[in-house]
C-alpha cells in the first residue's frame, strides 16, 4: 500500500466518520462533485491526504483507489468510494451501498490484433501481464485445470502501461481496464473476453460503529445520483388534455396537478429523465402544452 501524508493530530479524528476518497485518477474529479452535491464541505491543506469537514463530523482520507477496499474492510475507515474492480481484486468483504454510475469500464483480456488469438483458451500456458493479478490468476487457474497445459499460465504484475507489454515482448496477452477503447486500439490490441464490468461504488465497513451516520451520508449521495438523472419539468395544459399529458409525464409516482385561475387549465409539475427531456418537451408541445420549463435539480430524495 502507498504511504499516506497525514500531518494532523490524530485526536482530531475522534468521533468523526472516516470517509476514503480516491486521491487521483479516473474517479477523483467525479468524487469531488459528489461531495459538493452532498454538502460535505472541507478544506484540504497543502495536498495533505486528510481533510476535516467544516460542517459535518467527517474526515476525508485521500487514498489510492486500489487501497480503499482493504482500508474499509480491515481498518478504521467507515466509508469509501472505489471501483468494483478494485474490490474484487482486493478480495475483501465490504458492504456495497450504492452504484454511483460513473467510472464505468470493463476488465478485459486483450491480445495483439495480428496474433490470431480469438479465445482465452488459446492463452493457456502463455504469458499474461496485468495489474489485476488476483482476478487474472483466478480466471486462468480454472482454464489451466480444464485444459491441463504442460506448464501453467504465467501471470506477471506491472503497475502501469500494461498495454505496451505485448509490443515489448513481455506478454502474449494482457488483462486491463477498457473504457473508450482508444488506448487499446492505439496499442494494436483487441479484446477477446470481458472478465467483469465495473463502476464506482460507495462502500462501508461491515464493522463500523457509525451505521446511523453512514445511512445519512448514503441518503445524501443517493439524492445527488438521482438528481443527476432527472430534471424538474413544469407546464400548463388544458384540463381536457390532462390524461394525454400524464401519459407523457407520469413522474416517478404521480405528477403534481395544480389548478389555475382559468378553470379549463391546470399546471403540471413532475420529475422527468434528463436524457429524455427534449423529446418530452416536443411531445407536450404537440398536445397543446404551454409554458414548458425545465429546471436542473442539485439534490433530491426519491
Amino acid at each position: 500500500m502507498s504511504s499516506v501524508n497525514i500531518n494532523i493530530d490524530v485526536k482530531e479524528l475522534e468521533g468523526r466518520l472516516l470517509f476514503a476518497i480516491p486521491k487521483k485518477g479516473r474517479l477523483y474529479q467525479k468524487c469531488q462533485q459528489l461531495l459538493e452535491g452532498a454538502d460535505i464541505q472541507y478544506y484540504r491543506r497543502n495536498r495533505l491526504d486528510i481533510a476535516l469537514s467544516t460542517n459535518l463530523p467527517v474526515a476525508l482520507i485521500f487514498l489510492p483507489a486500489a487501497d480503499i477496499p482493504k482500508f474499509v474492510a480491515e481498518g478504521k475507515i467507515d466509508l469509501g468510494i472505489t471501483g468494483q474492480d478494485m474490490i474484487a481484486e482486493s478480495n475483501v468483504k465490504v458492504h456495497q451501498l450504492i452504484e454511483l454510475g460513473f467510472g464505468k469500464c470493463d476488465l478485459c483480456i486483450q491480445v495483439p490484433v495480428n496474433s490470431g488469438i480469438t479465445d482465452p483458451r488459446q492463452l493457456v500456458g502463455k504469458r499474461i501481464v496485468t495489474s489485476f493479478t488476483h482476478l487474472s490468476k483466478e480466471y486462468f487457474r480454472k482454464l489451466d485445470e480444464e485444459l491441463k497445459p504442460e506448464k501453467p499460465t504465467t501471470i506477471n504484475y506491472i503497475s502501469g502501461s500494461v498495454e505496451v507489454s505485448c509490443n515489448m515482448g513481455l506478454a502474449d496477452g494482457i488483462v486491463d481496464l477498457v473504457e473508450s477503447g482508444e488506448t487499446m486500439r492505439a496499442a494494436g490490441l483487441t479484446r477477446i473476453y470481458n472478465i467483469m464490468s465495473t463502476q464506482a461504488v460507495l462502500i462501508s465497513n461491515p464493522h463500523s460503529e457509525q451505521q446511523e451516520f453512514i445511512e445519512k451520508i448514503k441518503g445524501r449521495i443517493k439524492g445527488v445520483i438521482a438528481a443527476s438523472k432527472y430534471v424538474y419539468c413544469t407546464y400548463n395544459i388544458k384540463r381536457a388534455d390532462l390524461p394525454l399529458a400524464v401519459k407523457i409525464t407520469p413522474g416517478r409516482k404521480n405528477p403534481t396537478v395544480s389548478p389555475l385561475e382559468n378553470d379549463d387549465w391546470v399546471s403540471i409539475s413532475v420529475m422527468v429523465n434528463k436524457k429524455d427531456c427534449a423529446d418530452i418537451m416536443d411531445k407536450l408541445e404537440n398536445i397543446g402544452a404551454t409554458d414548458i420549463i425545465i429546471f436542473n435539480i442539485d439534490n433530491c430524495r426519491t
